[in-house]
């Protein structure tokens, strides 16, 4: 068996046989060399491949068998041996195709223009799945931007591949990609459970509606078979929805109906906070569900806004009598339900002048009576579109430090797309 090094280094003496199998190669190509380079921190395992003289292989174009033209050495970085690096180096041949020429072959152990062998990138995926980018590349020894190449090339393959024509009912939403105004869209399929995301894009309002029916139709869907649209209650959204989706009911989810009051009695609270001493806690238990789990402190500060007659005492008992409406089995019911609960509402912000965020709350609800109703028609569970929260606060935290918004979306769709193995080339 030939040990020759190159360079410094100490010769390794396993078998030829077990690099051969844990690289997969296959005729012609065959492990030729091993060295251990122990002049290096941390030491460097070098693997040698080549083929043997004469060796025909196929054209990348055509697969017809063909001589080689000439050779280049290349170099790949391959996963760690015990806790040395390793790395694999070959002649690639470019082979003469009587048919389309001089053309570079591609190796069986690496993708076209990586530097990493397939095993290695693969293992870099599974990392990133479960740790942020910077750490998962600390762990593997490269450079963060360097794993991002790997991990944008893989997503986006893999979302080649996706097939939309089943799509019939989706939902959508917007998250902050960073500070300054800047955001993502994300679109989810309402009738898968599992892995819902479809489609990601930054920015909002009707250019991002318009580009998702374009992926959708790209990928076998059809924007005509859309029976269902769940958004917020934005004016520019619903009004992209109905020119976009022509045949779509628009549902408005019940979350955001949550949100709009709860963003309200948090209006008040700041407004009132600044010329009232506000309980200690106030902030945070306006926030919790009246009949979740309140820890003591919350309890306390609710009990103290209501007896100093607050006005973020009265915006958190409106919001409250949400979960009434909520309550309502049947669409009819709701609309009974909803109605009541405005009427009511109106009553108790007429008290004060402190309430006018909760009374824009109502006015908008109003507004949107009929989309909010449609929840209760629909036969999905306006629950996913909640969970979308979830999935963004992970990509968030695999993608931490991320340099654009295309990262975020990648890591988005990494977690939360159903793009199945996406280191699987068919």
């Amino acid at each position: 068996m030939a040990n020759a090094s190159s360079g410094p280094g100490v010769p390794v003496g396993s078998s030829q046989d077990i690099f051969a199998l844990g690289l997969g190669l296959e005729e012609p190509w065959t492990l030729l060399d091993q060295h251990l380079e122990t002049s290096k921190q941390p030491h460097e395992l070098h693997l040698r491949v080549g083929t043997r003289r004469g060796a025909q292989f196929p054209c990348p174009t055509c697969g017809r068998s063909c001589k080689a033209h000439d050779f280049k050495e290349m170099t790949w970085r391959h996963l760690n041996f015990f806790q040395h690096h390793c790395y694999l180096t070959a002649p690639v041949p470019r082979v003469n195709c009587p048919e389309h020429g001089v053309k570079r072959i591609q190796v069986p152990w690496a993708r076209e223009g990586s530097s990493f062998t397939l095993l290695f990138e693969q293992a870099a995926l599974a990392l990133v799945r479960e740790m942020p980018v910077k750490a998962a590349a600390r762990q593997m020894a490269i450079t963060d931007k360097r794993l991002w190449r790997v991990v944008l090339f893989y997503v986006h393959r893999a979302l080649a591949r996706m097939d939309l024509s089943a799509v019939r009912a989706v939902a959508f939403d917007e998250t902050a990609a960073k500070r300054g105004h800047r955001y993502i869209t994300v679109f989810i399929d309402l009738g898968r459970k599992h892995e819902p995301v479809l489609f990601a894009t930054p920015g909002k309002g009707k250019d991002c509606v318009r580009r998702f029916r374009r992926f959708l139709e790209a990928h076998g869907g059809d924007g005509a078979a859309i029976a269902e649209v769940v958004c917020d209650m934005s004016g520019a959204f619903q009004n992209a929805v109905e020119e976009t989706f022509e045949n779509a009911s628009q549902t408005v989810d019940w979350f955001h109906v949550v949100q709009l009051f709860t963003d309200a009695v948090e209006s008040v609270r700041r407004s009132e906070a600044k010329q009232t001493r506000m309980p200690k806690g106030a902030r945070w238990a306006t926030v919790k569900a009246g009949d979740g789990a309140l820890k003591d402190r919350d309890r306390k500060a609710l009990a103290e806004l209501e007896r100093l007659g607050l006005a973020t005492g009265e915006a958190y008992k409106i919001k409250e009598k949400l979960r009434w409406v909520r309550k309502a089995a049947t669409p009819q019911a709701a609309r009974w339900r909803l109605t009541r609960f405005l009427n009511h509402a109106d009553e108790m912000t007429a008290r004060s002048d402190a309430l006018e965020p909760v009374r824009k709350a109502i006015a908008t609800v109003r507004q949107q009576l009929d989309r909010i109703i449609q929840r209760w028609h629909s036969t999905y569970s306006n629950a996913r579109l909640e969970g979308l929260n979830s999935i963004f606060q992970a990509a968030r935290h695999r993608a931490r430090g991320y340099s654009s918004p295309a990262t975020f979306i990648a890591m988005i769709y990494l977690l939360a797309a159903p793009i199945g193995d996406i280191t699987n080339s068919t």
